[in-house]
């Protein structure tokens, strides 16, 4: 098992062992990231020993294979589409889930089921997983992980309006300028999933400290639409990683994630961090899993950075969010 082990303090330096604080006198809580694959990392870790997990798997497989990332840094595009410029800005790569094929789509399902099958027993009960996804594949995600056992909670919708989507047919713009393909992105899914509780949810979460989400306050429950604008500016800078989620959103699914605000989140694929940095600036304990050696080495440069970052977080009517002085 390939596996390279960094453990963050409270300013991003390496410490003996890791800690777990939560509060206004711990802002930046330790986080544990490893250079591993995240099947082999499960299948060694230890029994109910996570409580939450946060990700944003590499979708298909193709995408993020060495001869489809050659393509897309050459602008070649493969599986990744390569936009053109728009009205002078030139678009980011984005994956083509269109193009994927029978072999691929069950390939993916293969993949989510040995995924659903090796969270399982390392989840605490009542342990919620949130996973990012696409409309247009997210159910090769979902059929799996409700076969293994999972809860099916619902989908926290991400509202971020990107270029993607709402193109004309290529090669015959002028001829069919009233047609767009597909619509126009506007969102994007995460799904919601829960193992089951032991007993009640009270009972639950007084043993295993899970089972439900923690409340933006007293008065305000967690939504599940939150807007979101894509990751820009000195964040991409710090984390020039393709799939780079925002600090805005990712903070407000960790915080959620642990509903009294302890407990261990794991991503089995962090890319480079964004949601280790996010816990981290919580002041939630993590663990981050990264089978690439250039996005491990990236997540550990970016996560101290996209921690301390100053950030904006929206709710379900895009206003920002008050938060009580407890919280990080």
């Amino acid at each position: 098992m390939r596996l390279a082990h960094h453990i963050g303090g409270r300013a991003g330096e390496a410490q003996s062992a890791p800690l777990f604080a939560f509060g206004p006198e711990a802002r930046l809580a330790a986080y544990r990231i490893f250079h591993a694959d995240a099947f082999e990392w499960l299948a060694q870790a230890a029994p109910c020993s996570v409580h939450a997990v946060v990700t944003d798997p590499p979708y298909g497989l193709v995408e993020y294979s060495a001869k489809e990332q050659e393509k897309m840094k050459n602008s070649r595009g493969g599986v990744w589409r390569i936009p053109p410029a728009f009205d002078g800005c030139k678009r980011r790569p984005l994956p083509r889930f269109t193009v994927l094929k029978e072999e691929d789509r069950e390939n993916l399902r293969v993949f989510f089921r040995r995924l659903a099958e090796r969270l399982m027993p390392v989840l605490v009960p009542g342990a919620h997983v949130f996973i990012a996804t696409n409309p247009l594949v997210s159910y090769l995600a979902y059929e799996p992980f409700i076969a293994a056992g999972l809860e099916k909670r619902g989908e926290v919708i991400r509202v971020v309006h990107t270029l993607r989507g709402g193109d004309r047919p290529k090669n015959a713009h002028g001829e069919f300028p009233q047609v767009t393909v597909m619509p126009k992105s506007c969102w994007e899914p995460w799904g919601l999933f829960r193992k089951p509780c032991e007993g009640r949810v009270q009972d639950n979460l007084r043993k295993w400290r899970t089972g439900g989400l923690r409340r933006i306050s007293p008065d305000e429950p967690f939504k599940d639409l939150i807007y979101s604008s894509p990751a820009r500016g000195r964040e991409r800078r710090l984390a020039p990683h393709p799939s780079l989620k925002p600090q805005a959103f990712v903070r407000q699914i960790v915080r959620a994630a642990l509903p009294l605000g302890e407990g261990v989140i794991l991503d089995p694929f962090m890319g480079s961090g964004s949601t280790v940095a996010a816990a981290r600036a919580c002041g939630l304990e993590s663990i981050g899993l990264e089978a690439s050696a250039e996005y491990f080495q990236m997540a550990k440069k970016a996560i101290p950075a996209l921690a301390r970052l100053k950030v904006k977080e929206s709710g379900g009517d895009g206003k920002p969010i008050p938060r009580n002085s407890g919280d990080g």
